[in-house]
């Protein structure tokens, strides 16, 4: 048996590709929950009603959605030009700082700005602070051939160090009561709400334009071409006259810009401050979220929503039937592989050698 690469990749297999993955998904779940002892319908329509099933449902699934479309666009921009960033993590928390740092000058500090511009300039420092992260390891890659999944999973580390130092340190709140967190932003600098009583708010209309802005740049303009070119073959790239390294260093910046903005929703749209457990993984969910919807920046905003739904309404499916909340992760993690192997069997078919 061997693998032969299709010369022509049927379109309605790529749109099935991440359909069946979820099904494949639900399905190889389904026996873990029977193992568990727990009614595989009743688990399911539990989760899907946690996630969707109510206005305060939806609103806390599209919350969690938010930051995930945006880590999810950062990982799917740099994949599309095959540079493997899986430093969103560590550029989502250097965002967010960043727009702590620029947020938090205020009570007698001097630095008074109207409030738009004050808002725009905590927005900039947060994603030029992402963006400046993933530049180092970029170079390295360009210039030295050094391996990007490591330099990029590595300064997650440190960045996370960097935090803690910072948050027991020159931006530790004096009222927190001893607890690492970071001084607070004016409020009048928070996102605002889109829902009355409801968390949601403007980030995600914010992640959903760019989502849409990325896909019309992908797919109608010159930069777009260079990106797929670059993405599938950087040697025919470079044939053909495109400049494959600014190419790779600007999807890397786009990239890293993005998980940067996702942190400064985190702390303006959510938290209001940021503390070092303010991302459960939002960064390494994005690589998850980008294979699910194939690199395409639409299919990411899909993607982040069913990802966000199942680990919301797997919070409470756990007080209704007897099965650990941690099957949300578990949904996660098969529905990549899914994904993996049913766009392996898209693009490729199997031969009788």
């Amino acid at each position: 048996m061997r693998l032969e690469r299709r010369d022509v990749v049927p379109p309605q297999a790529l749109v099935l590709a991440p359909l069946t993955a979820v099904a494949v998904t639900l399905a190889v779940c389904a026996l873990l929950v029977a193992w568990a002892g727990a009614p595989v319908g009743r688990t399911y329509a539990l989760l899907f009603e946690g996630a969707f099933g109510s206005r305060f449902a939806l609103t806390e699934t599209l919350t969690r959605a938010t930051p995930l479309m945006l880590t999810g666009m950062a990982t799917a921009v740099a994949f599309r030009a095959r540079f493997f960033n899986i430093g969103a993590e560590g550029q989502l928390y250097l965002g967010a700082l960043a727009a702590v740092a620029v947020g938090g000058l205020h009570d007698g500090s001097g630095f008074d700005l109207p409030v738009p511009l004050h808002v725009a300039l905590m927005i900039l420092a947060g994603m030029v602070a992402g963006g400046a992260l993933v530049l180092g390891p970029a170079l390295l890659k360009v210039r030295l051939g050094a391996d990007e999944v490591v330099t990029t999973l590595l300064l997650n580390f440190i960045v996370l160090l960097l935090v803690s130092l910072m948050l027991d340190g020159p931006m530790k709140d004096p009222g927190a009561m001893g607890w690492p967190q970071s001084v607070g932003l004016k409020p009048e600098l928070e996102f605002t709400r889109l829902i009355d009583k409801a968390r949601v708010h403007s980030g995600l209309l914010i992640a959903i334009g760019l989502a849409v802005l990325t896909w019309a740049v992908q797919r109608f303009t010159t930069w777009g071409f260079e990106w797929r070119s670059v993405g599938e073959s950087p040697a025919a790239a470079r044939f053909i006259g495109i400049p494959v390294n600014a190419v790779l260093l600007r999807a890397a910046l786009i990239s890293g810009a993005f998980a940067g903005l996702a942190g400064v929703s985190e702390v303006a749209g959510r938290a209001g401050y940021l503390t070092l457990d303010m991302s459960p993984g939002y960064g390494y969910a994005g690589i998850v979220i980008a294979m699910l919807a194939a690199l395409n920046p639409l299919g990411v905003v899909l993607a982040s929503i069913f990802i966000a739904g199942m680990l919301v309404g797997a919070d409470g499916m756990t007080r209704e039937v007897p099965v650990p909340s941690y099957i949300a992760d578990v949904i996660v993690a098969v529905a990549l592989i899914s994904m993996l192997v049913a766009t392996m069997l898209a693009r490729y078919r199997i031969r009788r050698g």
